[in-house]
């Protein structure tokens, strides 16, 4: 080294390439993390030209690390170099990371690509952007070509019409390349990129690449092609969809792998949106009832989930004739997961029959699915009733479905009876004060009775969140006066439940309801005959005292009866209810100090 050379001059770049070459995988990925600091530490200039040329040698390293350079490169990395005009200095490092082997590494490569293209000027585009854009779409290996179909879409608008064309005939080659995972990423970025493309070349050679893919050997190339076709179908009218695509569309919709059948379930409404009302009738809702019909479940499913969504482009008479027998019959799939997609959409068609059409066709199979086996199929319909409520109204609501809740709510088995118990602060939410007064208040004060243990807890837990769905004074005049009342019991798991009730609701509550409610009959449980009585006492009061001790009147409260009684239990006879009694004096004085 030239002895006049300034040593710290050379340190960052010195320090980074020690750190690239160290063993321990960690202290590479630091060092190419900490790499904007080093190029800010170098400068522009040095950072062009040592720092970059260094960087596009540096591929040959774990997966990890590549994958954290290409990151890096496209975090804005050209300010450290001088500005947008010097961004095409990137292209070099991250053309090397779009060819490597590990899919991850490429796709981030050439995420990062298309971040820097949107710095480019056109100048730059044709200079630098487009010669890398051949070389990695003519590579030889598969892996740079991949990389390449991502590419084309961010610059085209940016590019004169002959370098346009080249850029479109290109991506044909892409199309119809001889590996399936070329063709794949052809067929994964073809929207994109014809959304940048005239109406005119669209047709001309958007549409033949989009044929040849759809039409491909490999059904995990045909699957992406759903996607392409309804850019395509938005880019032209009605008439032309009809024209060009209609053959596509019975293709992909009846093809011969359940994957492809799928992707058309799952994409269906945003189809039907893109060619036109006239196609839908004439031809869509065929197709659809096909989809909801097909033999495998993983469609149905993706079928189900589409319902309201294509049912609101139909006219009231279709829904009835074509597609709610077809709901009828997915009520009672044999698949659980279609069951519970159709639960989750149903009630979407109650607002397009109306009221008279929902209550004869609909409410018969929401009292089916209600009664479904399977929580997550009652979960959906019970989450959902908000929607049929504003339709047929909260009394027809209550007549026919409250009902079946109710019986849920008495079921032998306990588990279905815990389900509902989780389902009622949404049903609630859903139905209003009034009607939860009327029809549900006494099933959850009955639920703290229960002969298991699961349901009493469950039924605990239920109190604290009706109380943040209606609020405390609701809680005080409905709630709290009947826990307290369970106090006087003469079972003593009664009393117990209202010692856990009233744990599980106190931070709900305020110190106002627990002053002059909740803490005489409390305390008065302190004397209870039985032990396990007295200790969930003392575990209850440091709830209440680490829940409001912190508070001036809960201080208060705390100092003048929470901690002479928990001084008077300390000397229980019962080793239990000492030990609770001491642990919750020791945190009721840290809550106060707190």
């Amino acid at each position: 080294m030239d002895p006049g050379f300034p040593s710290d001059d050379i340190a960052p770049i010195a320090i980074l390439m020690d750190e690239l070459r160290a063993e321990d995988v960690q202290l590479r990925l630091n060092a190419i993390h900490r790499v904007s600091t080093i190029a800010l530490a170098l400068g522009p200039e040095r950072a062009r030209e040592e720092l970059i040329p260094f960087l596009q040698e540096s591929v040959d390293d774990e997966d990890e690390v590549l994958l954290a350079l290409a990151e890096e490169l496209g975090r804005s990395f050209e300010e450290y170099l001088g500005g947008p005009e010097y961004a095409h200095s990137l292209l070099g490092p991250l053309e090397n990371l779009a060819a490597v082997e590990e899919t991850l590494v490429r796709d981030k490569a050439a995420e990062s690509i298309t971040k820097v293209a949107s710095v480019l000027s056109s100048a730059q585009i044709e200079t630098y952007y487009i010669p890398l854009l051949r070389r990695l779409s003519r590579g030889e290996w598969f892996t740079s070509r991949t990389s390449s179909a991502a590419l084309f879409a961010p610059v085209y608008a940016k590019v004169s019409p002959p370098i346009q064309e080249e850029l479109r005939k290109g991506y044909a080659a892409l199309g119809s390349d001889d590996t399936p995972m070329v063709r794949r990423a052809a067929a994964k970025w073809l929207g994109a990129f014809v959304k940048n493309l005239s109406k005119q070349h669209v047709l001309s050679d958007g549409l033949p690449i989009y044929r040849r893919l759809q039409s491909d050997d490999q059904d995990s190339v045909r699957l992406l092609t759903v996607e392409d076709l309804i850019v395509i179908a938005q880019q032209l009218s009605p008439a032309e969809v009809k024209e060009q695509l209609l053959k596509q569309i019975r293709q992909t919709v009846s093809d011969k792998s359940w994957r492809v059948r799928y992707m058309a379930a799952n994409h269906f409404n945003e189809l039907a949106e893109a060619v036109g009302q006239e196609l839908v009738r004439e031809e869509l809702i065929g197709h659809y009832v096909q989809l909801l019909k097909d033999n495998e479940a993983e469609v149905r499913t993706a079928g189900a989930g589409q319902i309201p969504g294509f049912a609101k482009l139909l006219d009231r008479e279709v829904i009835l004739a074509r597609v709610v027998p077809c709901v009828r019959d997915l009520s009672k799939d044999a698949s659980q997961h279609v069951r519970a997609a159709l639960a989750n959409q149903i009630s979407g068609l109650a607002p397009l029959l109306g009221k008279d059409a929902t209550i004869e066709h609909l409410l018969p199979l929401f009292l089916t699915l209600l009664k479904d086996e399977f929580p997550e199929v009652r979960l959906n319909i019970i989450s959902k009733l908000e929607t049929v409520n504003s339709v047929i109204g909260i009394e027809l609501l209550s007549e026919s479905l409250l009902p079946a809740i109710v019986e849920l709510a008495e079921d032998k088995s306990w588990r279905v009876r815990q389900a509902i118990i989780e389902y009622i602060p949404l049903l609630a939410t859903q139905l209003g004060k009034p009607f939860f007064d009327e029809q549900l208040g006494n099933l959850c004060m009955e639920w703290l009775g229960d002969t298991v243990y699961s349901i009493r807890e469950a039924a605990t837990v239920n109190l604290k969140k009706l109380t943040e769905v209606f609020g405390v004074e609701w809680a005080k005049v409905a709630i709290v006066p009947k826990v307290v009342g369970m106090g006087q019991h003469p079972n003593y798991l009664y009393r117990l439940t209202t010692i856990q009730a009233i744990s599980s609701m106190a931070s709900s509550l305020n110190l106002d309801i627990i002053r002059s409610d909740i803490l005489a009959p409390l305390l008065a449980l302190a004397t209870d005959p039985i032990p396990n009585i007295r200790f969930n006492v003392a575990k209850a009061l440091e709830v209440l005292a680490s829940t409001y001790g912190t508070t001036p009147g809960g201080k208060e409260l705390c100092q003048q009866r929470i901690i002479p009684l928990l001084e008077q239990m300390k000397q229980d006879q019962d080793a239990d209810v000492r030990y609770f009694a001491t642990r919750a004096l020791q945190k009721t004085m840290a809550a106060m100090e707190g």
